[in-house]
């Protein structure tokens, strides 16, 4: 640990100790002011059980309808909606959003429809909360449930998580009594409407209050818990209280803002801007039309039999200004993500991973590391699958580049080294690139980078998922074993290449042609469309190329040394390599399967068929 991250942890652990200790005091200080933190730390931790018994109850069907029944606008919006419904998250709707478009499972005009329809459903929870926050204590009826929770705790899977739900509602229950109870006490006496900021200033400033306050609770729902309590005891008035919760609706959108911007995907970055975009112009446009909304409110309250329930018009109006704002961006639709794309274009993918000087030595870079794993896509099954799948196309990409340097060719001299066989028998530089550096350098870093995302990932229940997962780790594997029979392969091969004219550098320059050959192949045969019917032809091709070539080459060294021209030391190292070469063009043939199996190939099957026969060390 250097110095700078030392002294960094030290500062936040000081930090967080000296706010536990100021905390600590004011709850002895004050009791009421224990009860309201109470009352809100109860509601927090009954939102998350509620989360995530949902999550654990419905989640899978969740994902599998995002992954799948995005082909239409409608129904982009409706699943965003209901699923904000069902689990009471906008946030975690929008992260799994971020996580399928990021990782290719959805397009971003879905993914914009999805969020839209959060958004919306987001406004069911404070209906809940405002049909609980009338003039009735909920505690008893909190206590049966917190039984029945901790029963169905001790059955099977899915009653577990019907009793975190359970326990979920029955704590938001009990706090929701703590904090009207805290919140009562703490302000007896006190007339926080004495302090009330009229006209637009007004406005901007409760607005930011929750925002702040969403921000630092990490709930819009804790906020808009906090407002209905204050409003219910007339602490707050009711333009006031529309002020914010239209601000913590803008806080709800910074946590999806974070996560799209350091997952560094760009689709994932548009994504999170387009919920920012959203709930600001929205809160604008809320703002500046309060006044027309908090009489449309009135009207809608004393339609349906509230009229004057203050509770039940924040509800109302938090419903309408979200609606305006989805009739708002509705039609712009395309337009939004036609911007996007320009203002934010991807990334340029570089034709070299490993650059190299002119001298063929190496130019200083930081170590690789994984590109496409970032935390949001843990949000399923699904995003994680294809997160590993694209890092191991890019962990191909890099061992490929570093089997050429193995060759001492760059991989741009690959094309042209295939169609000028003379060129193959040029003696490399004496200070070459080692094998061995660049795979400590650009391959060791990806793939532990790699395994421990896998292991963070919850082993799937059903059969296929399982294999599936194994398959992955098994592919990553036979990978870097390819590369690193590629770094045993360059000490002979640099050594003989050296050399002088002789049959064993001979045979070294013809088993050094095998190879590029098999490099050039391997970029031809994937650029084609593995719905391509010359795919499985070319596959078949590279497999009777590879048999022919080791019949021929065994042949050929046995013949030499029964001519005397190979001795037996020579014919043992020649006899090695071919096997390095032979297990090096296996991990290239499944490296073609895993991008076939990306889009759409079936990269379970095909990859346990390629492993078949001499596997790299370490594969079963």
């Amino acid at each position: 640990m250097s110095g700078g991250e030392g002294l960094r942890r030290y500062t936040i652990n000081v930090v967080l100790l000296a706010g536990a200790a100021a905390l600590a005091w004011s709850f002895w200080s004050s009791e009421r002011w224990m009860q309201l933190c109470a009352g809100l730390a109860f509601f927090l931790f009954g939102m998350q059980c509620l989360e995530e018994g949902l999550r654990d109850l419905a989640g899978e069907r969740l994902e599998a309808t995002l992954a799948h029944g995005t082909d239409t606008p409608l129904k982009s919006f409706l699943i965003g909606f209901l699923g904000t419904t069902m689990l009471q998250s906008s946030t975690l709707v929008s992260l799994m959003t971020i996580a399928f478009i990021s990782t290719g499972l959805i397009g971003l005009a879905a993914g914009i429809a999805i969020i839209f329809g959060a958004n919306l459903g987001a406004t069911t929870g404070i209906w809940l909360l405002a049909l609980a926050g009338q003039n009735f204590s909920l505690s008893p009826l909190a206590l049966p449930l917190v039984v029945f929770g901790v029963l169905a705790g001790f059955c099977g899977a899915h009653a577990k998580a019907a009793g975190r739900i359970l326990l979920g509602i029955a704590f938001i229950f009990l706090g929701i009594d703590q904090i009207k109870t805290g919140f009562s006490t703490i302000t007896d006496g006190l007339d926080l409407t004495q302090y009330r900021i009229g006209g637009v200033a007004g406005h901007l400033v409760f607005a930011g209050i929750g925002l702040a306050l969403t921000m630092v609770l990490q709930s819009t729902h804790a906020t808009l818990m906090l407002t209905l309590t204050a409003l219910a005891l007339g602490q707050v008035e009711l333009m006031q209280a529309a002020a914010i919760a239209i601000g913590a609706n803008v806080g709800s959108s910074v946590t999806t803002g974070l996560a799209g911007a350091l997952g560094g995907n760009r689709s994932g970055q548009r994504l999170a801007l387009v919920h920012v975009l959203f709930n600001v112009i929205t809160a604008l446009v809320a703002l500046a039309l309060i006044r027309p909304l908090a009489w449309l409110t009135q009207d809608a309250a004393a339609l349906i039999g509230f009229a004057g329930n203050e509770l039940i018009m924040l509800a109302i109006f938090h419903t309408l200004f979200n609606g305006l704002g989805v009739a708002v961006f509705w039609p712009l639709r395309g337009p939004l993500a036609r911007w996007l794309a320009r203002a934010l274009p991807e990334r340029e993918e570089p034709h070299v991973l490993i650059p190299v000087s002119e001298k063929g030595e190496a130019v200083p870079v930081a170590p690789a590391r994984a590109r496409y794993l970032n935390p949001q896509s843990l949000q399923s099954f699904d995003t994680a699958a294809s997160a590993v799948v694209r890092e191991l196309l890019h962990l191909g990409r890099l061992g490929i580049e570093v089997i050429c340097h193995a060759l001492y060719l760059p991989v741009s001299e690959i094309d042209r080294v295939s169609r000028d066989r003379a060129l193959l028998a040029a003696r490399p530089a004496e200070h070459y690139l080692d094998a061995e550096t660049l795979y400590q350098r650009h391959i060791k870093g990806v793939y532990s980078d790699l395994l421990a995302f896998m292991s963070h990932i919850d082993m799937p229940g059903d059969d296929e998922r399982r294999a599936f997962w194994m398959t992955c780790q098994l592919a990553a594997m036979q990978l870097v074993e390819t590369v690193k029979d590629a770094k045993h392969l360059q000490k002979n091969l640099g050594h003989y290449l050296r050399g002088p004219d002789t049959p064993a550098r001979d045979a070294y320059v013809e088993l050094r042609g095998y190879l590029v050959g098999v490099l050039h192949d391997t970029r031809e045969i994937a650029r084609l469309a593995p719905d391509n019917p010359a795919w499985d032809a070319s596959l078949d091709e590279f497999d009777r190329k590879q048999r022919a070539f080791e019949t021929r080459f065994r042949s050929h060294v046995f013949a030499a040394v029964r001519d005397d021209r190979l001795d037996g030391m020579q014919l043992s190292s020649l006899l090695n390599d071919l096997g390095y070469a032979g297990r090096i063009t296996r991990g290239l043939r499944a490296l073609l399967l895993i991008r076939a199996g990306e889009e759409g190939g079936t990269l379970l099957d095909d990859l346990r068929g390629s492993a078949d026969g001499a596997p790299p060390t370490g594969l079963a």
